[in-house]
């Protein structure tokens, strides 16, 4: 028998700027599209199993959006122009602003099946060259279509099956009035106030274990140690600080933080994490181990780099990867992810037909494992739960349907969690003789760190936490407590990886702007002056990311 089990990454970083406001609204579109159909997928097979893994960042701000909505206090500037009756009266660079947003998404999966989207896409792209002046031309009705197009295209595929009313709204394509929009509005905030209670409910029936993620999502070994990049990449050039200042207690603050808020959300703390990006180290395992996490997940890429350092065969590393890992004097048990069998849901089976998709996994799964000379070995498939429907026509829902209902039937493979493996296996465990710090990304931390423009970041960061160091003791508690939670906002690893050439340029020049804001903030909750050097733009980005940049395969293949 083989076990698997399918680890679903739910993660947005925190949008929010120091007014509070949302810079970028991935974390309620994200809320309608994919945590909606990923919960209703699960919903419709009870024997599917899974593990589900919430970042604390995202869960404070889906928090947040059910108190805009009970408030009305609208602080999400695409969300609110969905019940603005007059947008005609924003301002010029508003109304651009508005119109280049509701064309950000998958084109051929999201826009080109609707007609009525489709001519607007054509009246913008048949203006767009005359620039600003273009933009009067448009009306409000124009404007009002837009941005209802653009959220009805943001819906899941199961709140469609479940409200007929959407696709009748589609159907319709144009003119759609103040009810209709305000009919679709509450409809999103509905969506959004039952997601965090549906997850819970899955989790108390025991169909799906919830774990987390170090509060902001923080590229742990690097916090810790610098040079820990240098154990799978020899000569990466390092940022020009030492090190991160105080880095063993900002870990350990994140960590405990997660488990304060996963409890508030789900009644219990995880028993496991899914470090950020998979990321861990020698020294991260250690302080995971301390406070009592069981479990915790990588990638293969890490796995291969230490059993090479070992002096182990890293070729064929299928009887490792089917093992959960310790390393010695430890109680965390490592899990070690299917880089192959990620990628193919993550990147591959888009183009594909849902069941020659499903067969293509399940036959690679049993060709890659059912060699394995040990019984009972587990297969761990990790990736994010949200940037890949994108990509799928229907929002991948064919796709995961049939893949669950073929899970579940399987004679010879089961599906599981990592807690309940290691409830039935604890034999299983094989001591790891010693590991070489990375992530999943390539098994190293190339995606966050050694680029000259990651790098003055991290120097930048390690600046703003020097001076936070020194003055946040001067201040009144409250404000000690909103530095601290920008001080976390800060250490995301979000910022990190999009700093680079090889992401698009409108991407890297968005987080850009809101990383040097969040600093900008931080300093000022400090009481102290803002470095001129945070004026600066720390990269430009431009490069043909696959999938927007919003997703990595897990090796250089």
């Amino acid at each position: 028998m083989i076990h698997l089990v399918l680890c679903w990454h739910f993660h947005q970083p925190d949008y929010r700027t120091e007014e509070g406001r949302y810079f970028l609204p991935w974390t309620y579109l994200h809320a309608i599209k994919d945590y909606a159909d990923m919960a209703a997928h699960l919903e419709a097979q009870p024997g599917m199993r899974a593990v589900v893994n919430f970042v604390p960042t995202l869960l404070e701000q889906l928090d947040d959006y059910v108190e805009q909505f009970r408030s009305g206090t609208i602080r999400d500037p695409l969300l609110a122009a969905l019940i603005e009756p007059d947008l005609s009266r924003y301002p010029l660079a508003e109304r651009r602003a508005l119109i280049e947003a509701c064309f950000k998404l998958n084109f051929p999966t999201m826009l080109d099946p609707f007609p009525g989207y489709r001519r607007l896409s054509r009246l913008w792209q048949a203006a767009f060259e005359d620039g600003d002046a273009a933009v009067d031309y448009f009306s409000n009705q124009y404007l009002g279509d837009l941005v209802t197009w653009y959220h009805l295209a943001w819906t899941g595929e199961t709140v469609r099956r479940e409200h007929g009313w959407l696709v009748e709204l589609m159907q319709k394509g144009s003119g759609f009035d103040m009810e209709e929009r305000g009919r679709l509005y509450r409809l999103i905030g509905e969506v959004i106030a039952d997601l965090v209670p549906r997850f819970d409910v899955l989790g108390e029936r025991g169909q799906i274990e919830l774990s987390a993620t170090p509060h902001s999502h923080p590229i742990a070994p690097l916090l810790l140690d610098f040079q820990s990049a240098r154990e799978a990449r020899p000569g990466l050039h390092l940022p020009a600080s030492a090190g991160y200042p105080g880095g063993r207690l900002r870990v350990k603050a994140h960590i405990e933080a997660a488990m304060g808020v996963h409890e508030s959300h789900f009644g219990r703390r995880p028993a496991g994490l899914w470090p950020a990006e998979g990321s861990i180290s020698t020294a991260t395992l250690d302080l995971f181990s301390k406070a009592g996490v069981r479990w915790a997940a990588s990638g293969e890429g890490v796995l291969r780099h230490s059993l090479h350092h070992a002096g182990l065969d890293a070729s064929h590393p299928y009887p490792w990867l089917s093992r959960p890992c310790r390393l010695t004097g430890q109680k965390t048990v490592t899990f070690f992810r299917d880089d192959h069998l990620s990628d193919l849901i993550g990147f591959e089976y888009k183009g594909w037909f849902a069941q020659d998709a499903v067969r293509h996994f399940l036959r690679t799964l049993e060709d890659r494992y059912r060699a394995v000379e040990q019984p009972d070995p587990v297969v761990t498939v990790v990736l994010d739960g949200e940037n890949a429907w994108e990509y799928y026509p229907y929002n991948g829902w064919y796709f995961l349907s049939e893949l669950y209902q073929a899970l579940v039937e399987h004679p010879s493979v089961r599906v599981t969690t990592f807690s309940e493996y290691l409830d039935l296996y604890p034999k299983n465990v094989k001591v790891l003789p010693t590991l070489t710090a990375g992530s999943w990304v390539y098994g190293d931390f190339t995606t966050w760190m050694g680029d000259p423009a990651k790098n003055r970041a991290w120097d930048l960061l390690c600046a703003a936490k020097a001076v936070y160091d020194q003055h946040v003791k001067e201040l009144r508690p409250a404000r000690r407590r909103e530095a601290e939670l920008q001080l976390r906002s800060c250490e995301s690893s979000d910022w990190f990886w999009w700093f680079g050439d090889y992401n698009p340029g409108d991407s890297v020049a968005a987080f850009d702007k809101l990383y040097r804001a969040k600093l900008r903030r931080l300093y000022q909750l400090l009481e102290q002056p803002v470095p001129a050097s945070l004026t600066l733009s720390l990269s430009r980005g431009g490069g043909p990311a696959e999938s927007g940049g919003v997703m990595r395969r897990g090796g250089h293949g």
